[in-house]
């Protein structure tokens, strides 16, 4: 938690700088729709802190473009344009705008895309892209690791269910009987764990594995 108020204070820190004053309290309202979303807020800190078009702007929504084993595709209208910005756990990445409709051949074929040119028709109307629901709002992602529903979880999510035991897969003990250990300290022994898993049978994310938020409430002041 203390971390996500860290990140909104950076936010606020470069609205100051970058956006003008008749649009400071839009920007802002913004943040406060995604004040506890992390991928949001990857976007709106990258966003704010290297303004594009080196300019006044802000960002009026998001988008989402594309999503696949945590990681996010997604598209931010501002006043002036829309841009795409690569976003996981791992980071974000800025990739040109919306109407370039751009990605090299490694990420259409990871995002599922036949082609660009099936990219490029998907991004040629930002309207009919879908509004980007926080993570806390939609129960079809992971709130941890990101994964879709039908998907595996990262390893070591914590979200993860055993396949052993039907318990959490960070706090049973499954894990550590399965591998005969007592702790797992080495980069072979989770390869091991994971051959372990794959062969038992993996048990992908679905909502009801979803567990509940502590919310700051509605009305919230932005630390």
């Amino acid at each position: 938690m203390d971390e996500i108020k860290s990140q909104r204070r950076a936010i606020r820190k470069a609205m100051e700088y970058a956006v003008s004053e008749g649009d400071l309290v839009a920007a802002e309202d913004l943040l406060l729709q995604y004040r506890e979303d992390r991928i949001a807020l990857d976007l709106l800190l990258e966003f704010y802190s290297f303004l594009p078009e080196a300019q006044e702007d802000h960002v009026r929504e998001i988008r989402l473009v594309a999503r696949s084993q945590g990681v996010f595709l997604l598209a931010a209208i501002t006043t002036m344009s829309a841009y795409l910005y690569l976003i996981s756990s791992e980071g974000v990445e800025f990739h040109g705008t919306l109407h370039q409709g751009y990605l090299d051949q490694d990420l259409l074929d990871f995002f599922g895309y036949e082609n660009l040119e099936a990219f490029k028709q998907q991004c040629a109307d930002q309207e009919k892209l879908p509004y980007y629901e926080s993570l806390q709002l939609d129960k079809d992602v992971c709130p941890a690791c990101h994964a879709v529903t039908g998907e595996l979880h990262e390893l070591g999510c914590p979200v993860e269910v055993c396949p052993w035991c039907g318990g959490q897969l960070i706090r049973c003990p499954c894990r550590f009987e399965q591998l005969g250990v007592e702790t797992i300290g080495s980069e072979e022994e989770l390869v091991k764990l994971e051959a372990l898993l794959d062969e038992r049978g993996r048990v992908a994310y679905s909502p009801d594995q979803r567990p509940g938020f502590a919310d700051e409430g509605p009305g919230v002041a932005l630390d």
